[in-house]
């Protein structure tokens, strides 16, 4: 076993013959696709088959580099051959889906060759066949981390090799729910590419450093100079991050799956995360027994926390919901209004020795809130969540929830109080719409980066 993973982890380059078939297969593909993954004009299905005809073939020549996803393969190119006899209907690759397991073998340099019927969160919405080659990051230290008090079975970091359309995009994650499939399955993995943020955060915190003239303390720049350290860095935020959706004194559904809440609800359980992260990875950096590398990342952690969170998140996307946008607003104006932050002389200016106790602040006021839900009816946890962000971002001079309880409709449905939310509860402050004007461009260049493409 262990020559057969040597040679996997050896893997294939972007440029192998095979993979561009796949590729451009699956890209031609698209074009004859709808939204939901059909191939509804039968004029095109002519096409269709032999596109899927080359992906099947190209898939057989690649699968002696991939003998730990053998079924996987296997079972893709069943689906795939399974659409094509169906008429190219709305498609279906459970069997396929269920017999890719990656978080079965977290290897360092693994490769793995995905291709689905999916959707790219932050890309695409529409279900095409996407191609994607992959390998895992699986630094020593993270598995030390993995292993003990950080256990997060689902969880495989990864960096591009290459892709098809939908991944040139922003879209930086690998996740089983976006894959067409006839009934949803337990998802067993999610897979999130470091090397995207590493790279993205790396050109967005060097032209926010400049236009805000921040001096970056060591830690941050040697994040800068390293694109391998910023996604071993980016990998451990990751982990601790990712695990803590499901952990702590939580309302009944963290994740607010199928419910239709307010979106600065989302915001601060993003953020608690991030937090959570944050809190854990001072604990790491004071802790003399903890391995030296685990240390070392966890000082880097914070750094990328804080910078990806105020410089990055807050101004990205649009202005309509955007819930990890006004996560970085809250993080900015809570070290802003708690003196550890400053913006004086046009020049931006951090207290580092103070940031962790307000960092570490924030996240227990989230803390408590969420620990006093379970004792309260929604609609009353919702009317505190905000009122503490409210407390710190100022609200729409228009906003009807800035007015207080009085104003809203309470003996309604929880429905009419999320109706009653702007677009943009919460808009930009001065500062930073001065910010996004200048860091537009930059932000706009990151679309479909990966570690290839770094600075």
């Amino acid at each position: 076993m262990t020559e057969t993973l040597t040679t996997a982890i050896t893997g294939i380059s972007e440029q192998n013959k095979d993979w561009l078939r796949l590729k451009g297969a699956a890209t031609a593909l698209q074009d004859l696709q709808v939204q939901d993954g059909s191939v509804p004009d039968p004029a095109n299905h002519a096409a269709a088959a032999r596109h899927v005809e080359t992906i099947v073939e190209a898939v057989s020549a690649l699968s002696p580099a991939f003998p730990h996803d053998a079924a996987y393969l296997e079972a893709v190119s069943a689906d795939f051959r399974a659409w094509a006899a169906g008429g190219f209907a709305v498609p279906d690759f459970l069997s396929s889906l269920l017999a890719f397991q990656p978080q079965e073998q977290r290897i360092d340099g693994l490769q793995h060759l995905v291709v689905f019927p999916m959707y790219t969160q932050n890309g695409s919405s529409n279900r095409l066949v996407e191609a994607v080659l992959v390998e895992v990051i699986w630094p020593e230290f993270i598995d030390g981390l993995e292993a003990g008090e950080y256990s997060n079975k689902l969880f495989v970091p990864i960096r591009f090799v290459d892709f098809t359309p939908g991944y040139d995009t922003n879209s930086a994650v690998l996740f089983p729910e976006t894959v067409a499939v006839s009934q949803t399955p337990t998802f067993t993995w999610g897979a999130i590419f470091a090397d995207r943020e590493a790279a993205r955060f790396r050109r967005v915190l060097k032209a926010a450093a400049d236009v805000t003239s921040l001096e970056l303390p060591e830690g941050a720049a040697e994040l800068l100079a390293d694109q391998d350290l910023t996604e071993a860095t980016f990998v451990m935020w990751d982990l601790i991050h990712d695990r803590t959706h499901m952990r702590g004194d939580l309302p009944f559904d963290p994740f607010m799956i199928k419910q239709r809440m307010p979106y600065f609800l989302y915001s601060l359980e993003e953020l608690r995360c991030d937090l959570t992260a944050f809190r854990e990875s001072v604990r790491i950096e004071k802790d003399d027994d903890a391995d030296p590398e685990a240390r070392r990342h966890a000082k880097l952690v914070q750094y990328a926390i804080i910078f990806d969170r105020i410089f990055r998140f807050a101004i990205t996307g649009s202005r309509v919901r955007n819930y990890d946008g006004l996560g970085g607003q809250l993080l900015f104006a809570w070290l802003h209004q708690h003196h550890v932050l400053h913006w004086t002389d046009t020049r931006l200016t951090i207290d580092w020795d103070e940031v962790a106790d307000a960092v570490i602040a924030l996240g227990a006021s989230i803390d408590d809130l969420y620990w006093r839900s379970i004792d309260r009816p929604k609609t009353a946890h919702w009317l505190a969540a905000y009122q503490l962000v409210s407390a710190t971002v100022t609200p729409n001079p228009a906003s009807v929830w800035a007015k207080g309880p009085d104003a809203l409709p309470l003996a309604g449905t929880p429905r009419g109080l999320t109706d009653q939310v702007l677009d943009d509860e919460f808009p930009l402050s001065m500062f930073y719409e001065a910010l996004e004007k200048k860091m537009r461009p930059v932000i706009e260049s990151t679309a479909g980066i990966t570690g290839h493409s770094a600075l």
